[in-house]
């Protein structure tokens, strides 16, 4: 069969599988492989698309529309390090796979945002947003995320999904912002496997570099975006804020210094290094005397000689 025949026929399947036709797509791929045996795209979206029958199957069988959304975008994650260990990621059938299974899950949260969303809202919000994000529609997604903020403002994963979004819109300033607030909010909370942009990619990969993996590396993360210029976007902090950062510094210094498990030691030694920045560029801002900076920045040098170098370079 011609190449280019074969490529058309893969295509409208895929396309069928954009608009949430699984059924139809895997009917026409196996009509599709009758032709072309071997054709490796073919047997890679075939793959793709019995993993989520399964779990088409399985959705219906949950109760509630969160909790049915919750689940097929719980799997997306364990479905893309299923689909590399078979092959790699083959992008056009990855994209409308995505599509398709973001399509699904969007109906299902669709349907408590247009009934009673006043259970767990913020949640309901952030997951539309994020199916929207998913699908290409940036504006729609900002839209629910940015309500979702309002509900819970100090939700890192929120704000993440949001900054996100901004980044895939080409809003780089805004992104900027949010991804820094969403690391100081909470490192560890963030979910990578849901998130998309190279802003945020880029930087994961620069800090895997030095060595860093599971939630140690979301807590470096803040560290590494202030010292190589990624998180630049920055805001004065209110005067309760101010009040909640001492707090947190105070306590994080006590905690670190009472810890004696290693492991909880690592954690806390970059969340404390990165509340030291958001203290520096309030004093900075504020024309805080110099010797109350010189102080902070004694403290920084004191738990990582390195950054407290490449720090004083760019503060």
């Amino acid at each position: 069969m011609a190449a280019r025949s074969i490529r058309v026929e893969l295509e409208s399947a895929l396309d069928l599988l954009k608009q949430g036709d699984l059924r139809q797509a895997h009917q026409d791929l196996q009509d599709l492989l009758q032709k072309e045996l071997d054709n490796r795209d073919v047997l890679y979206a075939l793959t793709g698309i019995r993993f989520w029958e399964d779990r088409m199957q399985r959705v219906h069988t949950i109760s509630g529309g969160l909790s049915q959304g919750e689940y097929l975008v719980g799997q997306w994650g364990a479905f893309v390090a299923y689909m590399q260990k078979r092959g790699g990621v083959v992008e056009p059938v990855m994209y409308a796979l995505r599509c398709c299974v973001f399509t699904y899950a969007l109906r299902f949260y669709g349907s408590l945002i247009t009934g009673d969303a006043r259970e767990h809202p913020a949640e309901v919000y952030r997951k539309t947003g994020l199916c929207y994000k998913a699908l290409g529609n940036y504006d729609a997604a900002r839209e629910c995320l940015e309500f979702a903020v309002s509900l819970e403002p100090d939700s890192s994963a929120i704000l993440a999904e949001l900054a996100d979004a901004y980044a895939l819109a080409g809003d780089e300033r805004w992104s900027k912002l949010y991804f820094r607030e969403a690391l100081f909010k909470g490192a560890s909370k963030l979910e990578l496997n849901l998130l998309e942009s190279d802003l945020i990619f880029s930087l994961i990969e620069r800090v895997k570099s030095y060595g860093f993996s599971g939630v140690e590396l979301l807590e470096w993360l803040p560290v590494y975006g202030t010292l190589e210029g990624v998180l630049t976007a920055k805001r004065e902090l209110r005067a309760v804020e101010i009040g909640k950062l001492k707090q947190a510094i105070y306590s994080l210094e006590n905690d670190l210094r009472n810890e004696k498990v290693s492991a909880e030691r690592r954690l806390l030694r970059p969340r404390l290094i990165n509340h030291f920045f958001w203290l520096v560029d309030h004093y900075v801002n504020v024309q805080e005397d110099k010797r109350n900076i010189d102080e902070v920045l004694l403290k920084i040098k004191l738990l990582d000689e390195a950054v407290y170098h490449r720090y004083v370079r760019i503060a």
